[in-house]
Parts: structure tokens; sequence; C-alpha cells
């Protein structure tokens, strides 16, 4: 069995004397889209950060490719860095730069040698993609919630990352802008890339993950893959009632 790219082993998490994430082990499998799902509250997003190497766990490790994240040295974390995209629930935009430089940080950071004009041509390349038409040059206090959602998925494909994390990364979306996000994914689907994602749309579940885990009270519950979800029209109702009403037996 191949290693996976992403392991907690025995991972917890407190903030504000609460332990959010308790006693987790999960294995994230290269070239497999994983769905986070369950009520609200309850660690999904927290587990995703944990994995994505952006909250140190209090206890337990997360490892990349066999690695202690913790252990890492600085070369070691940029090449994951580089390797592996975030877009977050609430965009995370720099308020203080335009959209262009929020864009540019990560190619500035990651290719240094890259000309200006291939800078230039890339950003406008990945928001071509997702669909963005208006000024890069404006603030993010300028756009909707739904235009920042835009332009943060743009700056994730920036790097062409192997590894995606996306927390509720289709919320405030209208159809079209949506549909055409799941589209690029598929398309990372179809390159074999990694990718583990938080949402509460069962649609998008059961269109795009081929594993699906439960989280609740800060652990792991079901583990399911797609075929069994489609199959087992029980295992549907239980998740789709634990994500919309806050309980997964």
């Amino acid at each position: 069995m191949a290693e996976p790219i992403i392991e907690l082993k025995d991972v917890s998490f407190s903030a504000q004397d609460r332990e959010i994430v308790q006693h987790t082990s999960l294995q994230f499998e290269e070239g497999i889209t994983t769905a986070l799902v369950g009520p609200s509250g309850e660690g999904k997003s927290t587990v995703l950060k944990l994995a994505a190497g952006l909250l140190v766990p209090s206890g337990g490790a997360v490892f990349f490719r066999g690695k202690n994240m913790a252990a890492m040295n600085r070369a070691q974390n940029m090449a994951f860095r580089q390797e592996g995209a975030v877009v977050f629930q609430d965009s995370a935009l720099w308020a203080n730069q335009d959209l262009f430089q929020c864009l540019e940080l990560p190619l500035k950071i990651h290719f240094p040698n890259m000309k200006a004009e291939d800078r230039k041509a890339r950003i406008a390349e990945v928001v071509k993609e997702v669909g963005y038409t208006k000024d890069v040059h404006v603030r993010p206090a300028m756009l909707s919630m739904g235009e920042q959602k835009l332009i943060a998925f743009a700056r994730a494909m920036l790097c062409r990352p192997g590894l995606l994390f996306l927390d509720e990364w289709t919320e405030s979306l209208d159809d079209t802008a949506a549909k055409r996000l799941i589209g690029l994914v598929k398309k990372l689907q179809a390159e074999q890339k990694t990718i583990i994602f938080v949402s509460h749309d069962l649609r998008i579940i059961k269109n795009l993950a081929d594993i699906i885990i439960t989280i609740a009270g800060g652990q792991p519950g079901l583990i399911v893959t797609k075929d069994q979800l489609v199959e087992n029209e029980n295992l549907s109702e239980i998740i789709e009632s634990g994500v919309a009403l806050g309980g997964i037996p």
C-alpha cells in the first residue's frame, strides 16, 4: 500500500481552553479527493487546517510524505507550501493590497527568478480560468464575497499545486461561478491531484468526493467511499441529516 501523502497520527488541537480535535488519526491518499463533512462547529475546518500545516497540534503529529511537519527544515517546508495550496472559507485576501499584489506574492516567493511579465501572464491566466472579469488593481473590500472567493481560488491555482485544501470553497458563489470552480476541480482530479475539501453541499460531495469522512465532536466517524454512498441510501440520509441538523450517529 502506498504511503499516504498526508497523515494525522493521534492528533489533538485545543484553543481557548476547548479541545476542538481529539485524538484523531486519518490518512489522505495521493490522487484521491476526500470530503470532510458534518455539523457546523464540530472540527471539520480545524482538521483541514491541521492537515494543511496551518495549525500546530497540541498533541500527536501531522506527516507529509512520511515527514513530520514539525521537524521539517525551511527548504522542506517551502516545498510543501509550493505543492499545497489552501482556499480559506473567508478567502483570507490581504486587505492592504490590491488583488494583483495578493496574487503576485506566491509567485514571487516560490519562483523568485520569474520575470515580471511572466508573473503578469500567469495571473491573467488563472483569473480567466476562475471567471473573474473585473479590475485586478482594486482592494478586496471592493469585491463581493463571491468575487473574493474566486480570487482566493485563483491564488491557490497559481503555483500549479498537486495538493489542494478547500474550505467551503463554493460558499457565497452563484450557480454559474460554482459550476466553473467545480469544473476546475474535476480537471485537477483528471490530473491525479490530491484534494481535501470541506463542504455542506451534499450534491458537491456526491459529485466530487472519492472518500467521505464525517467529523463530529472533533473526531472522525463514518468513513465511506463514493460508491458506498451512492449504493446505500441509508448512508446518504445519515450524512445528509448530520450535515443539516447537527448530529451524525
